[in-house]
């Protein structure tokens, strides 16, 4: 029964990194928008190394309940 719980957790951090990347590639391409204001780049660029940290952490909390199960 703990390892379908680390397995679904596995999963969830899994999905969490998967959002956190794409939300970190599309922060990206706002920073380098150089149409856009240079308020909205700054925050674009802020709010990417905010997701790539998330992504790491999900990614390493992903890893640790696999190796659980």
């Amino acid at each position: 029964m703990d390892s379908i719980k680390q397995g679904v957790n596995y999963v969830s951090e899994t999905v969490q990194q998967a959002t956190s990347g794409a939300s970190k590639e599309t922060n990206k391409q706002v920073a380098k928008d150089g149409n856009a204001p240079i308020g909205t780049r700054a925050s674009a660029a802020k709010d990417a190394l905010g997701d790539k940290a998330n992504e790491h952490k999900h990614d390493a909390k992903a890893e640790a309940h696999k190796q659980q199960i």
